[in-house]
């Protein structure tokens, strides 16, 4: 058997996936199946009731028992009424307890993939097995199973009384089971294909419609709405032919289903009426019968319409499952997980502190989803507390220099050693709180100013956060708004500018005053003042701390203790400013070609102005 036909197999029953997350919430499960049985055993009691008063009181005219009829009738009433009431409840528990359990592992998961993952999947597939599937997964352990307990129970009983009254007429109805066992398996295969390509079409969808949204501005800019828009609607159209398809089948199979029901219940209600040699049934048995025959459509649609949905939500397991077996690119072992603990559950008190000498051995890098290498062995010792800049073309290999020292991603070969040991021996966690690292395309949480700059140091004081905040000259943003450090943000940190969230970052990567600073061309998107006010800040915050300046305005890095000169994943030049202007190289070359643009520039706008 495939690792492919494995899987559906597995999510064709689901138990060994979804037992689990059903395993806090069994006691409710079994509660509301057992209530959910019980209250259809009362609507098969209730059609006896009618026969009762069809031959006794209407029939035979027997009218002495009509006050403990009705008392019994109304108590069996309550009952129902309660079991309905408290089944109804431990499903909403048992969907909402699932899902919340199901979205929290997933969640958590999500945290420990490396970047390759999320470099390689859209936002909107990701967002769909969080939220989506996980609500199919929750509706499916609760309602679906009470549903299903409900129904079976109820034809089971149906049967019982029927075979009791006529065991002719009981057999013929017991004939639909198989035929419409017969009718799912040959359905099965179809529904589970189409099904599963809506899914993955409406990932696609929901992926297409978030970039929408987060890229309005550069689609508005590049003036493409036309383009984007024929895309949405080639995949809406997509997602309407499959779903279609997966309708049309759905139907024949209950249209089928339906009408061998009803021809079978009216053959059996046929001779029902004319029994052929047998003694004709009376008026209230007959009714009741009649009742029984005719209540079967609606349970056996039910479960035809419970198997349809159990063969979509197979999809769902399938894809929650693949997500949970999806295993990091960059993950730490057994015995430092033991030692140091893991992203949720960190053992500080071994944790050691760090210097920020850092080397590299031969390390070559390939993104896994690459075809090149991106960094060739390259070699190289940095000293604790010096300020390195790291120059290049754009593809060069400068921000991946860097993210092999953060162990955003593992070298293909080599090692990255930090005070002397590899980064492997450490956990990820460890390392990360010694980074402060500050994006070229900087990001804010949605919440306050304050909740932001916590996300640096999590117990954070307001003074502590007013301090760092100065070290860069970002308290000016802060002071000029009217709630201070409660000022909202906004999603993305979009109510502020891009050189104010960005100085904000800048404070939130050094309120922990971490030993290792990255700055991945942080000035780029911002105006000279900011620039100018950021460059102060660099002078201050990276004495006495290993730092990166990943820089691509040559400007900017004059004063580094040391440039490296990166090209095709190598290390072509090294050493400070003025060593490199001497040598008369690429970099010598590349900061003369910027220095006469910005003199190009600066004439210009004095001619301009």
């Amino acid at each position: 058997m495939s690792k492919t036909e494995k899987t559906n197999k597995l999510a064709w029953f689901g138990i060994p996936v979804i037992r689990p997350y059903m395993k806090p919430y069994i006691s409710s499960v079994l509660v509301m199946i057992s209530f959910g049985a019980i209250s259809s055993l009362i609507d098969t009691i209730f059609p006896l009731f009618n026969r009762y008063a069809l031959d006794y009181y209407i029939g035979d005219g027997i009218l002495d028992t009509i006050p403990f009829f009705l008392l019994f009738y109304v108590l069996l009433l309550a009952v129902q009424v309660v079991l309905n009431y408290i089944s109804t409840y431990l499903c909403s528990k048992v969907e909402l307890g699932i899902g919340r359990d199901l979205k929290n592992e997933t969640f958590r998961h999500l945290q420990t993939l490396s970047l390759s993952y999320f470099n390689t999947n859209s936002v909107g597939y990701i967002h769909a097995r969080v939220m989506s599937d996980t609500d199919r997964i929750g509706v499916l352990c609760s309602w679906r199973l009470m549903d299903a307990a409900w129904n079976l129970s109820y034809i089971i009983c149906v049967f019982a009384v029927m075979l009791m009254i006529r065991p002719s007429l009981a057999l013929l109805l017991l004939a639909l089971v198989p035929v419409a066992a017969i009718l799912s398996l040959f359905f099965q295969r179809k529904l589970v294909r189409l099904n599963r390509s809506v899914r993955e079409i409406n990932s696609q969808i929901t992926g297409n419609f978030n970039e929408g949204i987060t890229g309005a501005r550069s689609i508005r800019s590049l003036v493409v709405e036309d383009v984007v828009g024929r895309e949405f609607m080639d995949k809406t159209k997509e997602m309407k032919k499959t779903a279609t398809r997966s309708g049309h089948y759905a139907a024949l199979f209950s249209a089928t289903v339906t009408f061998l029901s009803s021809a079978a219940l009216a053959l059996v209600l046929w001779r029902g009426s004319s029994p052929a040699g047998q003694t004709m049934m009376k008026v209230g048995t007959l009714s009741v019968f009649m009742s029984y025959a005719l209540g079967m459509i609606e349970p056996i649609q039910n479960l035809i319409r419970m198997l349809i949905d159990i063969i979509a939500i197979q999809v769902n397991i399938e894809r929650f499952q693949t997500l949970l077996h999806t295993r990091s690119d960059v993950n730490d072992t057994s015995p430092v997980i033991e030692k140091y603990g893991d992203f949720f559950s960190p053992k500080k008190e071994n944790w050691e502190d760090i210097k920020g000498e850092i080397c590299f051995e031969d390390v070559s890098f390939q993104y896994p989803d690459g075809d090149e290498l991106v960094v060739d062995h390259f070699s190289r010792s940095i000293r604790a507390g010096t300020n390195v800049a790291i120059v290049g073309d754009t593809g060069a290999g400068k921000s991946t220099l860097v993210n092999l020292v953060c162990r955003f991603y593992e070298p293909t070969r080599g090692r990255v050693l930090i005070d002397g040991r590899d980064v492997r021996e450490r956990s990820q966690l460890w390392l990360h709180s010694h980074i402060g690292y500050v994006l070229q395309t900087p990001h804010l949480f949605s919440g306050t100013i304050r909740d932001n700059m916590r996300f640096g140091k999590e117990d954070a004081t307001d003074e502590e956060i007013w301090a760092a905040l100065r070290i860069v000259s970002a308290d000016r943003i802060v002071k000029k708004t009217e709630l201070g450090l409660d000022y909202e943000v906004g999603e993305g940190g979009d109510l502020l500018s891009t050189g104010e969230k960005q100085l904000i970052s800048f404070a939130r990567a050094i309120i922990a005053d971490p030993a290792i600073l990255v700055l991945d061309e942080a000035t780029s998107s911002i105006d000279t003042v900011t620039e100018k006010m950021i460059q102060d800040a660099i002078k201050n915050v990276t004495k006495g701390r290993t730092s990166f300046v990943i820089a691509h305005r040559l400007s900017t890095i004059t004063e580094a203790d040391l440039i490296l000169v990166v090209r095709d994943g190598k290390i072509i030049e090294s050493g400070t400013h003025k060593e490199l202007i001497s040598a008369g190289g690429y970099y010598s070359k590349l900061y003369m070609r910027q220095y006469e643009d910005m003199q190009t520039k600066s004439v210009f706008s004095e001619e301009t102005g």
